[in-house]
């Protein structure tokens, strides 16, 4: 198999100097447009491309954005990358994807492997226990800038764009009080993740909203999982208040909580009510969907998120600036 033609060949060819074909390739205004024709005729002709890797070193790019994100299998975080893809194509940028699983000892890893694969830049969302921010706080030494988003850490010192979720929740809650439910149980997140405490605080705004008082045993706390969702389900049922309406993390926890329910023999809409977050398209399908869910925007976030980390790489935003994007929920009524 024959080599790929080069510019010095191309340059050997036409009697020039390689930097002269360098920038008749670029059409730099330097050049004749003579000199620019010649040089750009022989490269179709050979099927000259340019050498990627040579053109990386020289601008000390790579064009290629990381990503470290929960679960690409959850539908909120597939149209997140719709949106940091569409985002940085526009700009020539590739992305390079990694899972944590919500594991953050995965979630390090991967971080340090974005490094070793010199990305110019990493967008985050955080595995769900992640309290230690060390492995990105490492990427400052290599001049990679780190843009959160949706599940952001617990500092001030950073860029990210996230969904308040407090008035999507204080929304949520005044919606099923208004439907004359008194004892409403929520199934949160784990206490590390803000949006858990901002759940928290919506929760217990709304009840302040109507003189009610908060009770923290209908508030639990859970890992997300199938089974955290069922154990908190059995709390919530067995509080000595009957429990006629629950606050779900997300339209995934919420079927598991339906799920639970309805074992238990309890009818949906008569016995219980659901309300819950990220008004996945999915719940159009589902046999008891939630009464309604808290729009969290997750295309804007993923493409809001990649316009600032841009900004960082071309300098127009300072790195020690930092940027705090917060977009306002909206509780969709279903």
């Amino acid at each position: 198999m024959a080599n790929p033609p080069t510019i010095k060949e191309i340059a050997k060819r036409l009697n020039l100097a390689t930097s002269t074909v360098s920038r008749a390739l670029h059409n730099h205004p330097r050049i004749g447009l003579r000199t620019r024709m010649q040089v750009q005729a022989l490269a179709r002709e050979l099927q000259y491309e340019p050498n990627r890797t040579a053109i990386f070193f020289q601008q000390k790019k790579t064009f290629t954005l990381g990503i470290i994100l929960p679960e690409l299998s959850e539908a909120f975080f597939s149209a997140a990358i719709s949106g940091i893809e569409d985002t940085a194509n526009k700009s020539d940028y590739m992305v390079l994807l990694g899972q944590s699983h919500d594991d953050t000892e995965r979630e390090k890893k991967i971080a340090h492997i974005m490094k070793d694969h010199r990305v110019d830049g990493l967008l985050v969302s955080l595995a769900k226990n992640t309290v230690d921010y060390s492995h990105f706080e490492m990427l400052q030494k290599y001049n990679i800038p780190v843009v959160f988003f949706d599940r952001i850490p617990d500092l001030t010192d950073i860029h990210y764009v996230a969904c308040n979720m407090e008035s999507g929740t204080l929304q949520a809650v005044s919606l099923l009080l208004e439907k004359g439910h008194r004892v409403i149980g929520m199934i949160n997140g784990p206490e590390e993740l803000i949006a858990s405490r901002q759940r928290t605080t919506g929760y217990q705004q709304a009840l302040r909203k109507h003189r009610l008082k908060y009770d923290a045993t209908l508030n639990i706390n859970s890992d997300l999982t199938g089974k955290g969702t069922r154990e908190a389900m059995k709390q919530l049922l067995s509080n000595k208040r009957k429990v006629t309406a629950i606050v779900a993390f997300n339209d995934y926890v919420s079927q598991d909580a339906v799920q639970y329910a309805l074992e238990q023999g309890l009818q949906i809409g008569k016995d219980i009510t659901f309300v819950s977050y990220a008004n996945l398209p999915l719940s159009s399908y589902m046999a008891f969907p939630p009464i309604a869910s808290v729009e969290q925007y997750p295309y804007l976030q993923g493409q809001k998120a990649t316009e600032i980390l841009l900004e960082l790489l071309t300098g127009k935003q300072a790195k020690n600036e930092f940027r705090h994007v917060v977009l306002d929920s909206r509780l969709v009524i279903r």
